[in-house]
């Protein structure tokens, strides 16, 4: 190579783009954010004008309902039905609890706004849902006091992922938390939903009854799982001397709402996991239940009923699918409960 052919070289790289190509540069990006820009603005008002989950932060008059879908984002459509004036909070310890029954044996139309794997963070979101959409007042909230509830931590933290950007009283969270790609996905289903009246709707009142999932997975037949049902175990959620931050914000929410009847049900479990008389899980047990039997003596039209005791039904291993979920006959005693709890808040 010869020491000219380089001297050119080095000069021409050295020489600046011309104003010609750095302009068409310049335009490409603008026109690059622009763009990206009205995709993100058209998105976001798609999403907020067809509501994927029927939250009603929508000035268009949609179809009421929405598709067949988990209860996580489906009990925002349910919280704010005004068919209902009752609903019943809590995970899968719950679950089972009918809303046909429950209305049937006390007059009053229920909506089961449910959550599997979920704890107080999440019911006290759900509960204020609920409440806030009411054009009366609600006439009963049933809330499942199982060990999550007893929790010493003010934070009460989720296990599971749960939307609760869907529930926020904050206009600014729910625009944001369109953005992602769970509400993408949606678009197309919400979309065939709202326009063609052809898609199924999800059950209205939210009753899942898990009797079917549990037998096809073998827990009323397979040895290993009705061995599991008889070892013994622990129930109180391990905090004896408090605080219980959800009994305080449960109370402070109910407060907004002094007419409606609160019933707190501490769930059935397997008499295996009933706390040992004298041990510390006893005293777990016993500290968070006086936490909210506390909570029912200073609220009025309130009521706890304590299902954590021995009986016999809880002994009877036919009754059970594992130590904290029971089946179809306990459900409805703990409903007839309920309906009589009711009755005497009246």
């Amino acid at each position: 190579m010869s020491s000219s052919i380089s001297s050119s070289e080095h000069d021409a790289a050295s020489i600046p783009p011309a104003p010609a190509s750095a302009a068409r540069w310049g335009s490409f990006v603008r026109g690059f954010v622009i763009t990206a820009a009205a995709v993100l603005v058209g998105t976001l008002a798609l999403a907020f004008l067809i509501d994927p989950y029927d939250t009603g932060h929508t000035p268009l008059s949609l179809r009421e309902g929405v598709r067949p879908q988990g209860p996580r984002t489906a009990a925002a459509s349910r919280g704010r039905d005004l068919a209902f004036s009752a609903a019943i909070f809590g995970n899968s310890h719950v679950q089972l609890l009918s809303p046909d029954a429950l209305r049937a044996d006390t007059g009053i139309p229920f909506v089961s706004l449910i959550a599997p794997a979920s704890g107080p963070k999440e019911g006290l979101v759900l509960i204020d849902w609920f409440l806030r959409h009411r054009r009366e007042p609600a006439r009963a909230v049933i809330v499942g006091i199982d060990a999550l509830w007893c929790t010493a931590n003010p934070a009460m933290p989720n296990d599971k992922p749960f939307p609760f950007w869907l529930y926020s009283r904050s206009p600014t969270d729910y625009l944001v938390g369109l953005l992602r790609f769970d509400v993408l996905e949606e678009f197309q289903r919400r979309i065939v939903y709202l326009l063609t009246g052809k898609g199924e709707r999800a059950r209205r009142d939210g009753y899942w009854d898990y009797e079917p999932n549990y037998i096809g997975m073998g827990y009323d037949t397979a040895p290993a799982k009705r061995a599991a049902l008889e070892v013994i175990g622990e129930s109180g959620g391990g905090n004896a001397k408090g605080p219980y931050p959800a009994a305080q914000a449960l109370e402070a929410l109910m407060n907004t709402a002094p007419g409606t009847a609160l019933i707190l049900l501490r769930p059935p479990v397997y008499h295996k996991v009933l706390p040992i008389p004298g041990s510390a899980d006893a005293a777990a047990d016993a500290g968070c239940r006086d936490a909210f039997a506390a909570l029912a003596a200073r609220r009025p039209r309130t009521a706890l009923i304590d299902w954590r005791t021995d009986r016999p039904e809880l002994r009877d291993p036919n009754r059970f699918f594992d130590q904290t979920h029971y089946r179809q006959s306990i459900a409805r005693l703990v409903e007839a409960d309920i309906a009589a709890a009711l009755a005497a808040l009246r």
